[in-house]
C-alpha cells in the first residue's frame, strides 16, 4: 500500500465499470485516501446519472457531486470551436476532444472546494483522454497530484473488473455483454470496439445509436431555419433559444433524417490508430449553417485565413491544448472573422445529407449585378485582360527566359 502524502483525491466519475473499480481501488492502494466523487453532467444519457450519487457513496466515496455543465458546454466550449471551423482529420466534429477540458476543470473547482490534494481521471494508457485531462490539470492546477489507475493497477481486463467489485460486494450494472465502448454528451456519441475493431467489417446497426439508418429516413425532405449571429446559432425556426437548446431543437431533427454520422479511423495522439462511429447530427447542421454564412460575408483572404486557423485549432482541441495560450490566440481570431458572420440559412435535411438551399446576410458581399451572367453596367469586361497580364506575368517572365537558352 502507498499513500505519497494524499489526503483526499477527486475522481471524474461516470459510474461506469471503471470508475466504480476505481474508487475501491484507491482506498486500498493509497491508505488513509479521501475519495470524492464529481460527475459532469454535459448531457450524456439520463439513465447514467439515475442514482449515480448513491452508487458512487456505495463504492466507498465518501462524497458524489453531480455538476450540471450542459450549457456551459455548448456555450463555452463547442460553440467557440464552431467559430473555427475545426474539423479533425477532415471529418471529425471534436465530440470528446471538447468536453474533457470542462470535465477537467469541474474536477478542479470541486478538489479546491473540498481541499482535496489530487485529482485522479480513469482514462487508459493508451488513449488520448489521458493526456486532455492531465494537460488542462498541469495548467489549471499545477500544484494538485494526479493518479491513473489504469498506468498503476494489473487489472487489464472486463472479466478482471468484474471479478474485482464481486469480491468486494460492490453492486454494479455491468456485464460481460457489453461489446461497445461508447462516449455520449449534448454533442455526439461515439462508438469503439466490437465489430468495428476490423476496418474491413461494415458497421452493424448496434454501432449506431442516435441516428436513423439514412437509408431508412423519411421519403420526404424536411427544411430547417438557422439564424446566425458572429459565428454562433442563436434561433432554429425562428425560435431564439440558448446554445444548449438549440443543439437539443437541431440533434431531434438531424437523428430522424440520419444526419450526422460518420464512420473513421483516426489517428490518436498517442500515436495508435483507432476506428470509430461518430454521430453528430445537429452539430452537422449547425455547421452546415455557419459555413453557409461564411460563404456569403468573408472575402476570399479571410476564407482562407478561417479554415488555417480551423486546422491548427483542431489539433489543439484534439490534443487537449484547451488551456494553452495558442488556443487562446486562435480563438481571438475566429472571434475577429465572426463579427460580420450574421444572417439565415435554409437548409434541406434528407437521407442522412444536410445542404444548404437558402442564405442570406445583412453583411453579404455577394452582389447579383456583378455576378450575374447576363448584361451588366457595373463590370467592364475589358478589365479583366490587364488584371490577367499583370497575375500571369512571372509565368511570361520565365517562359521569355526558357526561350533565350
Amino acid at each position: 500500500m502507498q499513500n505519497h502524502g494524499i489526503k483526499k483525491v477527486v475522481l471524474a466519475y461516470s459510474g461506469g465499470l471503471d470508475t466504480s473499480a476505481i474508487i475501491p481501488w484507491l482506498k486500498e492502494n493509497y491508505e488513509g485516501c479521501d475519495v470524492v466523487a464529481c460527475v459532469v453532467d454535459i448531457g450524456q444519457d439520463r439513465d447514467d446519472l439515475k442514482g449515480v450519487e448513491q452508487k458512487a457513496l456505495r463504492s466507498g466515496a465518501s462524497e458524489c457531486y453531480v455538476v450540471d455543465a450542459r450549457e456551459e458546454f455548448i456555450k463555452d466550449y463547442v460553440y467557440p470551436v464552431l467559430q473555427t471551423g475545426a474539423l479533425y482529420e477532415g471529418s471529425y466534429l471534436l465530440g470528446t476532444s471538447m468536453a474533457r477540458p470542462l470535465i477537467a476543470k469541474a474536477l478542479v473547482d470541486v478538489a479546491n472546494k473540498v481541499g482535496a490534494d489530487a485529482l485522479c481521471h480513469g482514462a487508459t494508457g493508451k488513449g488520448n483522454d489521458q493526456v486532455r485531462f492531465e494537460s488542462a490539470w498541469a495548467a489549471l492546477a499545477p500544484n494538485l497530484k494526479v493518479i491513473a489507475p489504469w498506468r498503476e493497477w494489473n487489472l487489464r481486463s472486463r472479466e478482471a473488473l468484474l471479478d474485482y467489485l464481486k469480491e468486494r460486494d460492490i453492486p454494479t450494472t455491468a456485464t460481460l455483454e457489453k461489446i461497445y465502448s461508447r462516449d455520449e454528451n449534448a454533442w455526439h456519441i461515439s462508438t469503439e470496439g466490437g465489430v468495428l475493431e476490423s476496418p474491413w467489417n461494415a458497421p452493424n446497426k448496434d454501432c449506431w445509436v442516435w441516428t436513423v439508418d439514412p437509408l431508412e429516413a423519411p421519403d420526404q425532405p424536411e427544411q430547417v431555419t438557422v439564424t446566425v449571429e458572429k459565428g454562433k446559432v442563436v434561433a432554429v425556426n425562428g425560435e431564439h433559444l440558448s446554445p444548449f437548446q438549440c443543439l437539443e431543437a437541431l440533434n431531434k431533427i438531424g437523428a430522424k433524417h440520419g444526419v450526422g454520422r460518420i464512420d473513421i479511423v483516426e489517428n490518436r495522439l498517442v500515436g495508435i490508430k483507432s476506428r470509430g462511429c461518430y454521430e453528430t447530427p445537429g452539430g452537422t447542421i449547425m455547421m452546415a449553417a455557419l459555413r453557409g454564412v461564411e460563404q456569403l460575408v468573408l472575402d476570399r483572404d479571410s476564407f482562407k485565413w478561417r479554415e488555417q486557423v480551423g486546422l491548427e485549432m483542431s489539433y489543439v482541441v484534439y490534443d487537449g491544448r484547451w488551456f494553452a495560450p495558442l488556443r487562446q490566440s486562435l480563438q481571438a481570431a475566429a472571434e475577429s472573422l465572426a463579427e460580420q458572420v450574421n444572417g439565415e440559412v435554409v437548409l434541406q435535411l434528407y437521407k442522412g445529407q444536410v445542404t444548404a438551399i437558402q442564405k442570406k446576410s445583412p453583411n453579404s458581399l455577394y452582389n447579383e449585378a456583378f455576378a450575374t451572367f447576363g448584361e451588366d453596367e457595373v463590370y467592364d469586361h475589358s478589365h479583366a485582360g490587364g488584371f490577367i497580364r499583370l497575375f500571369s506575368l512571372s509565368s511570361r517572365i520565365r517562359a521569355l527566359n526558357e526561350q533565350k537558352k
